[in-house]
């Protein structure tokens, strides 16, 4: 009985590391990280998005004035005001890896009409 116990405790212990280190998916860090600026649809038509003059990434003309590099790097180390300098975008590197942020660019890039 003691061998199934520690079997079956081993198993939880397995099942929980395995899940523990599981990347994100693109969904799951759009929605825990950005749809509450830019929208569920991309569309920035949120309290905070209409407040910081977000861009609809649904556009087609849009999503052709930026390059994925850009977009990534702005994803990883955030992006300030080019006048005043104050933060538009919090930096994500601490809370998002750089290739789950590889894949938010291409979810964003997914979302144009």
């Amino acid at each position: 009985m003691k061998s199934t116990t520690k079997l079956a405790m081993a198993g939880l212990a397995l099942a929980f590391a395995t899940g523990a280190s599981r990347a994100a998916t693109a969904d799951e860090n759009w929605e825990n990280s950005c749809a509450s600026c830019h929208g569920a649809d991309g569309k920035g038509q949120t309290k905070q998005g209409k407040k910081l003059k977000l861009r609809d990434y649904t556009d087609p003309k849009v999503q052709a004035e930026f390059k994925d590099d850009e977009m990534l790097k702005v994803i990883l180390e955030g992006a300030k005001d080019k006048v005043s300098g104050k933060e538009r975008m919090k930096a994500f590197k601490e809370e998002i890896p750089e290739a789950e942020a590889k894949e938010l660019v291409a979810y964003v890039r997914k979302l144009k009409s």
